[in-house]
Order: structure tokens, then sequence, then C-alpha cells
């Protein structure tokens, strides 16, 4: 009998269609059972050359593969490693390998968003790192070099399912023009969400700034969720899921919505009207970059990809960014009220591989996959577009002229925290954007919270709803 998690996922991907079916049944055969005679493994993930994630094709193609096979050359080793890349829409992608996993084929090595990983777990078509890879696994060098924080992107119930393959977090960033207008310090760590309301109303005084951009509403969809309302409770010292529960009408929940009240209803610290275009996003950040937001909470992506100066790069480049832009730790409520007792805290995302537990190679695979994850690799990786790799090492050497990606990398990733890989997780941020929009617009906190806490139970069941 199918259990009742298998259940949701397959029912999640009972909408592929015929193509799909056939797509998936073309993907990979399995390799030669016997380790004496040449072995086949195959990777696969949603990058292709010349199309999307074009920088991770290129490598794997490129660096990975034939590396990977002269080491096994080296080594005695008949292996040949291959390449399924995919270029398709993130959904189209979970439902092939899903289909795979379910039908006991797919790549050896596969490539997994983070926030699908208790969903595969749950439905069984993925097992923990230990189990399938051998001893080996727990015994990887790896580990020492990628902070405890940074593998719960791949891990589920406190088991590690697969190798994460970046690292990102949020922060505060601030203008240091607009702080000295203001006679703030261009120093500035708030440690408290007093502080930061303190120094949006001195931004206030200045004309034609918005001191403060919260993402809010659902316009932005998961932005206001990861870079808005999440790093926000666990500043309350709650978490979206914890405990098998999913947070409904929380001290923490109503706190939360209560700053956004406090910023875009009672003193007008934010725009918002700006948290209810279907640009909004894009329109704050050419605000930041003109000088006209004080305070922005976003991911180390903003600073990379967004106002970046380098021609090409940025789409909204500030060529004085390095001398104008600082970025600052996000506080908790208080002190010590974050999540762990915590007095600063973040959100990251991301991305990693993990081994199909129908490999008839695991041992191998798990080689591949130690390697892919090496500080050469990383090295490899990293020389065309400089990115924070989820290890250490690497990132102590790589983003030595870079100091903002390496104070995310050494002061932020220690503390941040993950969405919950969950198949309801989705349905949840989405009752969580509408709950802070209904705020910006004008409904209360507690009527907001409450009738996020139904919409929560309507997703998932009263019992699985903690609070009001």
């Amino acid at each position: 009998m199918i259990n009742h998690s298998k259940r949701r996922v397959l029912a999640a991907f009972a909408v592929a269609t015929a193509g799909a079916l056939v797509f998936a049944g073309c993907s990979g055969e399995a390799p030669e059972a016997s380790e004496d005679g040449p072995v086949t493994l195959t990777i696969t993930a949603n990058a292709i050359t010349g199309g999307k994630n074009a920088a991770e094709a290129d490598w794997i193609a490129d660096w990975v593969v034939p590396e990977f096979e002269a080491a096994m050359k080296k080594d005695g080793k008949d292996v040949t490693v291959e390449f399924e890349p995919q270029g398709v829409d993130d959904e189209n992608y979970k439902t092939k390998i899903a289909l795979d996993l379910q039908s006991g084929e797919g790549a050896d090595i596969i490539g997994m968003d983070g926030i699908w990983v208790g969903e595969f777990a749950e439905a069984g078509y993925i097992k923990p790192l230990a189990e399938v890879g051998g001893d080996s696994v727990d015994a990887w060098e790896g580990w020492e070099q990628i902070p405890e924080a940074v593998q719960q992107a791949l891990s589920f119930d406190d088991e590690r399912y697969g190798v994460p393959q970046g690292a990102d977090g949020r922060v505060l960033y601030y203008n240091k023009d607009l702080f000295e207008q203001a006679g703030l310090p261009a120093d500035w760590q708030p440690e408290s969400w007093d502080d930061v309301l303190d120094a949006a109303r001195d931004l206030k005084k200045i004309d034609g700034v918005t001191p403060i951009q919260l993402n809010a509403g659902t316009a932005m969809g998961e932005a206001t969720t990861m870079q808005g309302l999440l790093p926000l409770l666990v500043g309350t010292g709650e978490q979206v899921y914890e405990d098998g529960k999913w947070v409904g009408d929380t001290d923490g929940l109503n706190d939360v919505l209560d700053l956004y009240k406090t910023i875009y209803v009672d003193e007008g610290l934010g725009d918002a009207v700006l948290q209810q275009e279907a640009a909004g996003r894009d329109t704050s950040f050419q605000m930041f970059a003109a000088n006209q937001i004080g305070i922005l909470l976003e991911g180390d992506y903003f600073w990379r990809s967004v106002i970046n100066p380098e021609e090409g790069v940025g789409t909204a480049p500030m060529a004085n960014r390095d001398d104008v832009v600082g970025y600052t730790k996000i506080p908790a409520m208080k002190s010590g009220s974050g999540i762990d007792d915590q007095d600063f805290v973040s959100m990251s995302g991301g991305t990693g591989r993990v081994l199909n537990p129908n490999s008839e190679h695991p041992e191998l695979a798990w080689e591949l996959l130690a390697f892919m994850n090496s500080a050469d690799a990383y090295e490899a990786r990293n020389a065309g577009t400089l990115a924070i790799t989820p290890r250490t090492d690497v990132n102590d050497e790589m983003l030595a002229d870079d100091p903002m990606l390496t104070y995310v990398s050494e002061e932020v990733l220690p503390i941040t925290a993950y969405r919950p890989p969950l198949a309801a997780y989705p349905q949840i941020s989405t009752a969580l954007q509408q709950a802070t929009l209904d705020v910006v617009s004008g409904t209360s906190v507690a009527d907001a919270a409450s009738t996020y806490a139904d919409a929560a139970k309507d997703i998932v069941g009263d019992d699985a709803v903690s609070g009001g």
C-alpha cells in the first residue's frame, strides 16, 4: 500500500503529460553491474549549455567529466561519466526526476532544489546519503568544511540526503550617504527591531527618501517570504515549521505582522503601494540604486547581480557601490530572541545533489559526488563567476577580494536558517504573503493572523498548525 506522503507526491506529479512520461523513460540506462569491468555513471541537472544554468552545465561537461574519468583511470578503474543536461521549467524538471525515481530509473547523481528534499524523502524516492553511499560518506573530509547550518539545505529529519552546491544569506543593506545625511553611523549594526525603526525614522526626515524596503504582498511572491517575513519570524524565536507543526496564529507571527503595520501603516516608513505592484521588487532595486531607499533587506544576490557595477552584470548597477553601500546582519527582535537564542538571524536557500538509491554503483557514485564537491572542483566552478560555495576553505581563498561575500560566508552562514523541504511549503508561503498584504492594505494584525491560520489549517489540517 502506498503511504500518505507518497500519495501526496504522486498526486502532484499526476499532471505530467504522456510526453513527460516518455521523456522520463529515456533517461539513463542502468550502468554495468560489475565493478571489475567498465562502469558508466550518469549525472543529471537542470542545466544546459547555452541555456538554463549554462555555467553549471559547462563545468560538469568540461571539467567534472574529464577530470573524474582521468582520476579513475589513474586509480586503475575504467569509468565513463555521462552528463544528461536538462533546461526546462523547474516544475517540469521536478516531475521528470520524480518519475525516474519512482520507476527505479534515473541518473546516479541528481541535481535537486533543497526545498524538494523532504517531499522526495517522505515519498521514499531518496534515502540518506550514508544509507546509499556507504561508510565513506560520513568519513568525507568535506563535512568539516561545510557549516552545519549550510548542510541543512540538503537535510531532512536530521539526516543528510545530499550535498549542497551553493550558499547564500540575507542581510540588511543600507546607503551610507543617506545615513550620513540622517546623522547615522557608517558602521551601523542594529541590535534589535527598535534600532532598525529608529534609523528609519531618522531617514524619513530626508526629502524624497523611502526609509526602509521590507518585501510584502503577493506580487513579490517568494521574495516576500524569504526577504521579508521568514527572517523576521526566526528573529522572534519561531520557525515556519517546527516540531511537526506549521506556524499558525502565534505570538511570533503577530509580532512580525505588527512590524509590517508599524512600517507601512502607522508610521509610513515604507511605500505600501510599491508592495502591491507587479514590478515592485525591481522598482525597489532601481530606487535603492538611485539613492532613494535607505535600508533594504535582501540576499547577497543583490550585491553580486543587481547593483554590481561591472559592465553587463548588474541590472541596477551602482558605480559607487563599494563606497556607498553598507551591509549588516539582521537583528533578532531583541537581543537573544532569535532561534537558538541568537542575537542575529538570516535565511538561506540552496540547491544540491543527491544519490539515486536505485544506482547499481552507489559507492562509486558517492566518489563522483564527493569529487564534485571537492575544493578543486569548486575552484574550477568559480573560475568564471564568483559566488559563495558551501566550503569554508574555498571561500576563505576565493572570496578574499570581495569583502561582502566574505562577510556573508563568515558572519551570516553560521547563523542562517532554511525553509522546510516539505510539499505543503509553497502553499503556506503564499498564505503568509497574503497575510503581509492584508496588513499593508489596512487589515488589522489580529484579523490577518487569524485569516492566515485558517488558511494554513485548510492546507495541512488543524492538528498540524501551532498557535490559535
